[in-house]
């Protein structure tokens, strides 16, 4: 019997669509361009393949086209007459990917993976902070994240995508030494993988590097497609290094040319928001006057693709578009939302989010003792609105910037002694440290 590059068997008789469907895995896996295509090749050697159909919905899903997603998987349950049990059970965990609460597919993955370990494609959607667990909201999420890929480190061994999840897991709960001697080893076994890329860009930021990480990625992206689903991102990770070197020009030029919506590319307007959010706001902190323009288009953009609450990572960077753009009126409906999803269990973040828009709308009217206010409540536990350490240093600085401007400067002081071992620079105007 066929089998995939992990050893699992294929109910396919095609070497051609086995061979399609692992580059397509192979593609998704390393974040490149063109798996959907791939998973169109092998559909096409063998109509009977339901996993490809699935893995063509899952493209489908992450490419914001949820009709097509559908479809391709309703093909696919069309067709999985006769599959393995482990087919089976890997066709089940993506109809609850699709369209099941998250908890739900969460759930559904450890069941499999306690069978069947080393299916990568569901392990996938669970290992970074992108995904079910990342965003779950769960207080203690990201050690729930490393503990999963511990308890697998075995199955897989020294296999090029697990060792680059394996170490954005370590270095998101600060096991830097450990996350580094992963991540060379899988950037060694695989230098084209954009994961690993964007997990060493990471481990590059924790470790206070930051012109190793410039001159890193201003090499690799020379190479990676604009089309790449981690082009947009990779170049906002370049763009704070630029910022942090106090190159604001070349910063602004990425932003404008690399990863503002709608610029980017890759399918899902969430990491185009938040990052194009998240960089106009840490330039302002850094010192960058303010472009009304930009911060418009955003908020519009926001509002298009994201009109209710849902993702408490999304509503946290809308929040602070609403803030700046001074629409009230907005702000509060997502507050309401937000306060009608956890009446009905809805807001596995709990707290963090509202506190937070209330602390972003206080600092923009000037009111910092009210943005402090509103801030450290929910401070200490602001990973479960997602994303990674980097990433939510955006709420770190607000409130460094707002203990400055309020004259607090014991405050200052004493949150800068208190933060994470590893990154240098406080790219944050007025401080001394």
């Amino acid at each position: 019997m066929l089998t995939d590059r992990y050893g699992l068997a294929l109910t396919t008789p095609s070497s051609a669509a086995r061979d399609a469907y692992v580059e397509a895995c192979d593609l998704v896996l390393s974040a490149n361009p063109g798996p959907g295509a791939a998973f169109d090749r092998a559909i096409a050697a063998d109509p009977g393949f339901a996993l490809a159909y699935a893995g063509k919905a899952r493209v489908q899903q992450v490419g914001s086209d949820p009709v097509g997603a559908r479809a391709s998987f309703a093909a696919g349950q069309s067709v999985a007459g006769g599959i393995s049990a482990r087919e089976a059970s890997h066709m089940a965990f993506h109809g609850q990917l699709l369209s099941g609460p998250p908890d739900a597919a969460t759930d559904a993955a450890r069941a499999h993976l306690r069978d069947w370990p080393r299916d990568a494609v569901v392990l996938s959607p669970c290992s970074s902070v992108f995904g079910l667990i990342g965003f779950s909201g769960r207080p203690g999420r990201e050690a729930e994240q490393v503990a999963l890929l511990d308890s697998l480190a075995e199955a897989y061994g020294d296999d090029w995508w697990f060792n680059a999840q394996h170490a954005f897991a370590l270095v998101e709960t600060g096991q830097r030494d450990a996350a580094r001697a992963k991540i060379e080893r899988a950037v060694a076994q695989n230098p084209r993988n954009a994961n690993a890329t964007h997990i060493r860009a990471h481990v590059h930021y924790e470790d206070g590097e930051p012109d190793a990480a410039r001159a890193y990625l201003s090499e690799w992206l020379t190479t990676y497609s604009p089309d790449g689903p981690l082009h947009g991102h990779l170049s906002w990770h370049l763009a704070l290094t630029e910022l942090e070197a106090g190159n604001q020009a070349e910063a602004f030029r990425l932003y404008q040319t690399a990863f503002a919506p709608p610029v980017a590319k890759g399918g899902f307007p969430l990491i185009p928001l938040v990052d194009a959010v998240s960089f106009l706001w840490r330039a302002e902190l850094a010192g960058a006057p303010r472009d009304p323009a930009r911060w418009q288009a955003l908020h519009d953009f926001a509002h298009k693709m994201f009109p209710r609450a849902a993702v408490a990572y999304a509503d946290t960077h809308i929040a602070l578009a609403d803030a700046v753009t001074g629409n009230g009126a907005a702000l509060e409906a997502r507050l309401r939302d937000m306060a009608d999803m956890a009446s009905n269990g809805r807001l596995p973040s709990g707290p963090l989010v509202p506190a937070l828009a209330k602390g972003f709308a206080a600092f923009n009217r000037q009111d910092f003792n009210g943005a402090i206010a509103a801030i450290e409540p929910v401070f200490a536990d602001h990973e479960r609105i997602g994303g990674s350490r980097a990433q939510r240093d955006l709420v770190d600085f607000t409130l460094l910037k707002a203990y400055a401007l309020a004259g607090r400067l014991d405050d200052v002081s004493r949150m800068l002694r208190s933060r994470r071992a590893g990154p240098a620079g406080i790219p944050v105007a007025g401080l001394t440290h």
